[in-house]
């Protein structure tokens, strides 16, 4: 499945036909959490690379440049000359303005070599119909260095590393895209708040039913994924997405703890007492391994916590062990926490408990026993 196209149904946006079959390795696209990123984030804004490529993108030059220098890359280069001087923006564009490439270190901060003809082995496969494109892929493929190109007539910059490719956008369309998709991301906040405080209400009536706790288990893996997609975004923006990342921060919030605290509720096994963290671990990982079409069905959700991945056992009653609100109430540490549900099970049995039951517990004496009592009555 595309990774993207779910997110881009989610916003709204028209889909183009059914679903592309998979691309070669060498037409891959740089995923969020590919080893090729990392390659990405030389080039973003802020940086003196992106800086020269923008550079260039301004002078309509074009430009073929490689991202590393060793024996493989002298092998295929053909002509041009040696410089190894140090690396500015500027040099970078006036060296552009020849018809070859440019190779800059391994690190970036020297240009090697300018006005180089690379000759990759013909063989290599290639989808790029581009002369400048073709020789970027198949020099990337062999040697095993990152390639920029780009294209003079275009003006599009690709990078390829790691078998995979990926466009560098203006930062207008980047953001463009992210403030959509961070506008859902806020309607999805808002319904796992309501979500959650729907939940909260439930638990402390003890009336709780395997679809409460699956319906806030979704709105948090869609905070979680849509989130995860502006990550990418933000990532790519460089200095252009300082801005967006503290929105992301502010609306995320603590979407990743309460995600972990609502498990360990009501993971099973075990069905009462403390949890052991492999078992959480195990349901997180089961839960992040669900396609994105999965989340439409809530059901789905069901099994990763252990309850029967049917609509007959959405409505049948569960009760929560008690972290989540334990951990919402101010100045109860969590060791006092873990062993009150050590000592108590369940939620349920910690609320009929009375001032004295609370204290007896090893830890807690009578002003957290207090705060405990009065954080669970206030809701």
């Amino acid at each position: 499945m595309n990774p993207g196209r779910w997110v881009t149904n989610l916003l709204g946006k028209p889909a183009a036909g059914p679903l592309p079959a998979a691309a070669p390795a060498s037409r891959r696209e740089i995923g969020t959490n590919s080893p090729a990123r990392d390659v990405v984030t030389r080039l973003v804004p802020g940086t003196d690379l992106r800086d020269g490529i923008d550079r260039i993108l301004r002078a309509r030059t074009g430009a073929l440049i490689v991202l590393g220098y060793d024996e493989a890359v002298e092998q295929i280069c053909d002509g041009g000359f040696d410089l190894d001087v140090e690396f500015s923006p500027t040099r970078l564009r006036e060296l552009s303005k020849m018809d070859g490439a440019v190779v800059l270190s391994t690190d970036g901060g020297r240009i090697r070599r300018a006005n180089v003809h690379l000759v990759p082995d013909p063989l290599l496969p290639t989808t790029e119909s581009g002369t400048r494109h073709k020789a970027a892929e198949r020099t990337a493929a062999q040697i095993g260095c990152p390639v920029v190109s780009v294209s003079r007539s275009t003006g599009i910059v690709t990078v390829y590393a790691h078998g995979s490719r990926h466009l560098i956008q203006p930062s207008e369309t980047i953001l463009a895209r992210a403030n959509q998709a961070m506008a859902t991301l806020e309607r999805y906040r808002t319904r796992l708040d309501e979500m959650t405080r729907q939940l909260s209400t439930v638990e402390l009536g003890d009336v709780v039913t395997v679809r409460d706790v699956l319906t806030v288990m979704h709105c948090l893996e869609l905070v979680r994924r849509v989130a995860r997609e502006i990550e990418a975004d933000v990532g790519e923006l460089g200095v252009d997405g300082r801005q967006l990342a503290l929105q992301l921060a502010e609306v995320v919030g603590n979407a990743d703890g309460m995600r972990r605290l609502v498990v360990r509720d009501y993971v099973r096994p075990p069905s009462s007492g403390a949890v052991a963290e492999p078992v959480v671990d195990r349901a997180l990982d089961a839960l992040d391994q669900l396609l994105e079409v999965e989340l439409l069905e809530v059901t789905n959700l069901a099994q990763p916590l252990g309850f029967p991945a049917t609509l007959e056992a959405l409505d049948t009653a569960t009760g929560p062990r008690g972290y989540r609100l334990l951990e919402e109430i101010p100045g109860v540490p969590r060791p006092r926490a873990e062993a009150l549900i050590a000592a108590f099970g369940s939620l349920s049995a910690l609320l009929d408990a009375d001032l004295a039951d609370l204290v007896a517990v090893d830890g807690v004496d009578e002003d957290v026993a207090r705060r405990i009592r009065e954080g669970l009555t206030r809701r």
